[in-house]
């Protein structure tokens, strides 16, 4: 029996092992690039023909670039058809919750243009190499909640996802590009549409792209955020400093504040889950931020599945550096003329808050683009179950960093009639600047009091 007994030990050993090693088989990874995607989405169309198949994505020169901001493709295309709350029931079984509720809140404006589906998602080799890596090597442990053998890894910790948190670790590990800087703007309107933008320096580096990281002292480090207030002026200097852990199960996100008031830097645990947005007016939590951000330790994940809807694509006539923010920023919502929706197949998810876990949130519906495994359709559910929030991103492929950004996200507060839109650049002298070159020592909170000074 002993020698029975060993043997089982030793397979039993084994299997632990591969499942270590392995997400998911050489046989599943090796789909990444064939009828997959190298990041995990079906590379085939649907059978209607209305979501066409991906063959790569847009080119570098794919339009002319003016200071940065991104030229638009698709110019000259107009849309197919537009959904109004008249015609909405013909839509619904392509609309998510949220969409159907925005055209019951504002029956007279809300509206969604919907164009050719364009599958422009592009990214570079060396964030398709680090995608079959992952497939391959990176493990969910602690429940779920945390991640093994991906800090060299860095991009899509799961491009074939078996679970509903492994695809919301897609939208956190997604690909973003170079370290960058740029001025952001947020508003918070009234209900009559009036505004004072808030400008918002965000600097954020990537450890494995700056010259003078350190690997020993920053491998649970998935990216730094400084953000600096620099107008208006009652707001000015205010800074805020994130760590981003990879595991916020053992090592929590740290953040510090530097309050320009006070002349001090304190720690900051509320910037996390839903401590306030900053400069949001209550409109929106910490973790609203880029749809979605930080530990997802609070929530039960389930997957749903997959479906085809109209999400918010390609949004270079939002991103255009020819408007002004008060051509975006109207009563209600904004400017939907300026906006573009387009068929496309998403993940859906839900979290669900666990008992005994606090948020206001009680449960989150969640629509990942498959192209790019960004969250571009968000519904914000009380404790009561009644849908109160809904988060629209809207996104357009920078075809000459090969990455996918936002032009806007607007948080849509139902029963306050009120939003908040953030990632606005349009009156910026030029677009987000991916030649930025930080220091680990710019992102410590030493740093915070330089930053701030008025």
């Amino acid at each position: 029996m002993k020698p029975i007994r060993l043997l089982l030990t030793a397979c039993t050993m084994t299997l632990m092992a591969s499942s270590v090693i392995a997400a998911v088989s050489e046989e599943e990874a090796a789909k990444l690039g064939t009828s997959l995607t190298p990041v995990g989405a079906e590379k085939a169309g649907n059978t209607e023909g209305s979501i066409p198949a991906w063959t790569g994505g847009l080119k570098a020169d794919a339009a002319p670039v003016q200071n940065g901001f991104m030229g638009d493709p698709y110019a000259a295309e107009k849309p197919l058809f537009v959904i109004t709350a008249a015609n909405v029931e013909q839509y619904k079984d392509k609309l998510t919750p949220g969409q159907q509720a925005m055209f019951k809140r504002y029956p007279d404006t809300y509206k969604m243009p919907v164009y050719k589906t364009q599958r422009s998602a592009v990214m570079p080799q060396s964030a398709y190499d680090a995608a079959k890596k992952s497939a391959l090597t990176t493990e969910a442990v602690n429940e779920g909640y945390s991640l093994k053998n991906f800090d060299q890894i860095h991009y899509f910790a799961f491009p074939i996802p078996k679970t509903g948190l492994q695809v919301v670790w897609n939208h956190l590990t997604r690909y973003r590009g170079h370290n960058y800087i740029n001025t952001q703007v947020q508003a918070t309107p009234q209900v009559n549409g009036d505004f004072t933008p808030v400008h918002i320096e965000m600097a954020s580096g990537f450890p494995w792209i700056m010259k003078d990281a350190k690997p020993q002292d920053t491998s649970n480090i998935l990216f730094f955020v400084k953000q600096t207030v620099t107008a208006p002026a009652r707001m000015a200097g205010n800074v805020t400093l994130i760590h981003e852990t990879l595991d916020q199960v053992a090592e929590p996100r740290m953040a510090w504040a530097y309050n320009a008031g006070q002349r001090r830097v304190r720690r900051a645990p509320q910037v996390a889950y839903d401590g306030p947005g900053t400069a949001s007016d209550g409109l929106r939590v910490a973790d609203n931020a880029d749809m979605y951000n930080g530990a997802p330790d609070r929530y039960d994940w389930k997957l749903v599945g997959k479906k085809e809807i109209y999400i918010p694509y390609n949004s270079y006539k939002l991103q255009s550096p020819s408007l002004k923010y008060k051509d975006i920023i109207q009563p209600g919502h904004i400017n939907q003329d300026l906006t573009r929706y387009e068929l496309h197949r998403v993940w859906e998810v839900q979290g669900t808050l666990k008992s005994g876990a606090r948020h206001i949130y009680a449960k989150r519906h969640m629509f990942f683009d498959e192209d790019t495994w960004t969250a571009v359709e968000i519904d914000h559910y009380d404790g009561r179950g009644q849908l109160w929030r809904v988060s629209e991103g809207h996104t357009y492929t920078d075809y000459v960093q090969q990455l996918t950004a936002f032009a806007g996200i607007a948080t849509y507060d139902l029963m306050a009639g009120r939003y908040v839109v953030s990632n606005l650049g349009n009156e910026n002298k030029k677009g987000i600047d991916y030649a930025y070159q930080p220091s680990v020592n710019d992102f410590t909170p030493a740093a915070l009091r330089n930053a701030g000074i008025r």
